[in-house]
């Protein structure tokens, strides 16, 4: 018989699982090499399957690179190594709502991990099950938010409140502390009803398929145009290490450009005295000058997620210009430069203090590129010239207005290059009031949706 038939069963499904985490991971953007592969498994063999906890921390610290991915990691492990197989034991009767709910409150002030992990799998179990079809053993699906949504644990805050402080009895907590405190421990609980949920589903119809459909992205993979206020802020927070990678990366283009290119004249002159072997390459010595760098940016609707996070991204890179200044716009134009500073110290509020302060809109409150472009042109004429580099940000919806082709061919007449970051899908580009073909004739338009995108367009896009 081959060693294939006389493997053990077990060992072949564990890698089964492995190497399908580590396909999962890589579909959702997570860089995993064969190298961490293969440390991966010897994690796996060292560590081995007692200790559930010590087999997670072994396999993220293999396999990751950084803290960004544990989000994904721990709901994919979950998946892959479930802390449970099957439906839970019990009669199947119905669950009292009110008594779970009350079972809920005291776990929560008592913060007890153990019966909240309990208490998810009740919950799902009860609450969460759909479709279920005449005759058939159970469920046809599970849902986390059919559970949450009848068990509504963020309306538990006030009891539980008042049981921590029974307990505390001195009310030695900080009502504001305590109130957040709370929080967390209901988020962690509605992510272990999601968890639960997920398992269920995946032991249903397959762990690859709930693993590409059924787990959020991570940020930098989110559409601008589609994240939420908590996913916006968590794009935020990764503007100043992606400003520290761009910055290196933008030196070192720098170095590169101040050595020069090969003068074959001269080098060819000079290999004379070697016989005619080019020893020494002589180079035309370039000293490049700092570029300049306009925004001009849509802040409107859904399109401000995308150029807030651009704005904070470029303040935080000011840097290597000489010169940096930014425009916004809606269907006027205000340069909101000064604003940016303060905005690194509250990026959350950089749009609300924008549009309080910046004025950016007329008779109406729609965007109109073509409006915000001649304005631009006319009254802010000094802000571009030769050495300029324009990026324009927006998703270039006119509203049915005049789009203005007139200015952008003045702007690209009297500026060294202008780019156009759109974050709309390139498919939906002419689609409706979508003037970004006509545009795009006149300037270079890249697809711009997620934050990993927006690394990629940028490192490459801005001057050197």
């Amino acid at each position: 018989m081959t060693a294939a038939a006389d493997a053990d069963p077990a060992d072949t499904d564990l890698v089964t699982r492995l190497t399908g985490l580590v396909d999962a991971l890589r579909a959702h953007g997570l860089r995993i090499g064969t190298g961490e592969t293969v440390d991966a498994a010897r994690a796996v063999e060292a560590l081995g399957l007692a200790d559930r906890e010590l087999l997670r921390e072994g396999l993220a610290a293999t396999l990751l690179h950084g803290a960004g991915g544990r989000p994904v990691f721990d709901a994919v492990f979950e998946l892959y190594f479930p802390s449970r197989v099957g439906l839970p034991d019990g009669d199947g009767g119905d669950t009292d709502r009110e008594a779970l709910r009350a079972r809920l409150a005291e776990a929560l002030a008592a913060n007890d991990t153990a019966a909240l992990a309990r208490l998810a799998v009740e919950a799902v179990d009860g609450f969460g099950g759909y479709g279920g079809s005449p005759g058939s053993d159970g469920s046809d699906g599970w849902s986390s938010y059919q559970t949450l949504d009848r068990l509504r644990p963020q309306t538990l805050l006030a009891r539980v409140r008042d049981e921590v402080r029974g307990r505390d009895g001195s009310g030695s907590f900080a009502d504001r502390l305590l109130e957040d405190e709370i929080r967390r421990r209901v988020e962690e609980f509605r992510r272990l009803v999601a968890a639960e949920a997920r398992r269920r589903a995946a032991e249903r119809r397959g762990r690859d398929e709930i693993a590409r459909r059924a787990l959020a992205p991570t940020a930098d993979r989110v559409d601008f145009l589609l994240a939420g206020k908590d996913r916006l802020a968590e794009m935020r927070r990764t503007v100043q290490p992606l400003a520290r990678k761009l910055a290196t990366r933008l030196a070192a283009r720098r170095r590169r450009a101040a050595r020069g290119t090969v003068d074959l004249r001269r080098t060819l002159r000079g290999s004379l005295s070697t016989g005619g072997v080019p020893v020494k390459p002589v180079l035309r010595r370039r000293r490049p000058a700092r570029p300049e760098l306009v925004l001009l940016c849509d802040v409107s609707g859904s399109v401000a997620g995308f150029s807030d996070f651009t704005m904070l991204l470029v303040q935080a890179l000011h840097d290597q210009f000489s010169k940096v200044r930014v425009f916004a716009f809606v269907n006027r134009v205000d340069e909101v430069t000064g604003l940016l500073v303060h905005g690194a110290a509250d990026p959350e509020g950089l749009n609300a203090r924008i549009r309080a302060e910046a004025r950016l809109t007329a008779w109406h409150d729609s965007s109109d590129y073509g409006a915000a472009l001649g304005e631009f042109t006319g009254r802010y004429a000094d802000a571009v010239g030769p050495r300029t580099t324009v990026f324009v940000l927006g998703d270039a919806r006119t509203n049915m207005a005049d789009p203005n082709l007139a200015a952008v061919r003045d702007l690209t007449r009297r500026t060294r290059r202008v780019h156009w970051l759109n974050p709309e899908p390139r498919t939906l580009w002419g689609t409706g009031d979508s003037a970004a073909p006509a545009y795009a004739e006149l300037v270079d338009m890249r697809e711009c949706r997620n934050v990993r995108q927006l690394d990629a367009v940028v490192g490459r896009l801005l001057p050197v």
